[in-house]
């Protein structure tokens, strides 16, 4: 028996990256999947998002495994969309157990500075709370619901030094903390259910998020044109433990435990994977 036999889960930009390796980790462990992703690109995002092949590629991975997969091409930011692909996938599969609000954008530095700002906030806040509430009507005792958000959330950001000059990483950040703000208001109103609701936060993971061009600027501004073996180096300064990154394997493991009953009272955390990067910003508090 898997950790999640017999469940079904919903997971939000399952296309690739963290998405695909939440469905995958959840398939091998004895769920059935309902898939979303946009399978499109974002004019803001300066890189390419995951294509209709590459959430076949998830379906082929998840059948491989012997397990059942309903996949939709749906925007999170439409909440009909959502609604719709969990209704198909609801009536196909037979129940609702997890939901794993995985979609997320970083348009840093982009253009238009407002549009960039708008499309983080409708992608990573108002598609993760999209995602939620098109589940809930599903879900019954025992559920859980994981929302992914950042180290970026943790941080201790301090002044800023000029305002306005790049609106789509400051909503990045932004978003991630008001979901878990979000996600935090959820669980206490959902707790007498016996549903939880929990926040994982990833630090800098090696999906094409990170291996881009914008966040090697980010991380080396000093270069006109870093390159990965430019930015790998600085990718540390992210972490307490000597590494430049997590996998995504490693977030799909405290998802599958936050998704599985071995987390039956575990609810309303904000549950870091973050190599320590946290012990760098913030002292010990309760």
């Amino acid at each position: 028996m898997g950790r999640v036999e017999g469940k079904v889960a919903f997971v939000t930009g399952a296309g690739r990256g963290q998405g695909r390796s939440h469905a995958v980790r959840l398939a091998e462990e004895g769920a059935d999947i309902i898939a979303v992703d946009i399978c499109k690109d974002f004019e803001t995002v300066g890189y390419k998002m995951s294509g209709p092949d590459d959430l076949k590629e998830t379906v082929r991975l998840v059948e491989e495994l012997g397990r059942r997969i309903v996949a939709v091409q749906a925007d999170v930011r439409d909440a009909a969309q959502l609604r719709d692909a969990l209704e198909r996938g609801v009536a196909e599969l037979g129940r609702l157990d997890i939901v794993v609000a995985q979609a997320g954008i970083a348009p840093l530095r982009g253009e238009p500075p407002l549009q960039a700002w708008s499309d983080v906030v409708d992608v990573n806040l108002i598609g993760t709370i999209n995602a939620i509430q098109a589940a809930i009507p599903h879900l019954g005792e025992g559920a859980s619901i994981i929302a992914t958000g950042s180290a970026a959330a943790l941080m201790n950001h301090g002044i800023v030094q000029t305002p306005g000059s790049n609106p789509g990483g400051a909503g990045y950040a932004y978003t991630k903390r008001a979901l878990s703000a979000y996600v935090h208001e959820l669980a206490i109103n959902l707790a007498p259910l016996k549903i939880r609701a929990n926040v994982v936060h990833p630090t800098n993971c090696n999906t094409p998020m990170l291996q881009s061009e914008p966040m090697y600027r980010s991380f080396r501004p000093d270069l006109e044109n870093p390159t990965r073996e430019d930015a790998e180096p600085a990718f540390y300064v992210q972490q307490a433990m000597p590494v430049p990154h997590i996998e995504p394997r490693e977030v799909s493991e405290t998802v599958l435990y936050l998704a599985s009953d071995d987390s039956r009272f575990v609810t309303g955390m904000q549950m870091r994977v973050d190599a320590g990067g946290y012990l760098k910003w913030h002292d010990y508090h309760v």
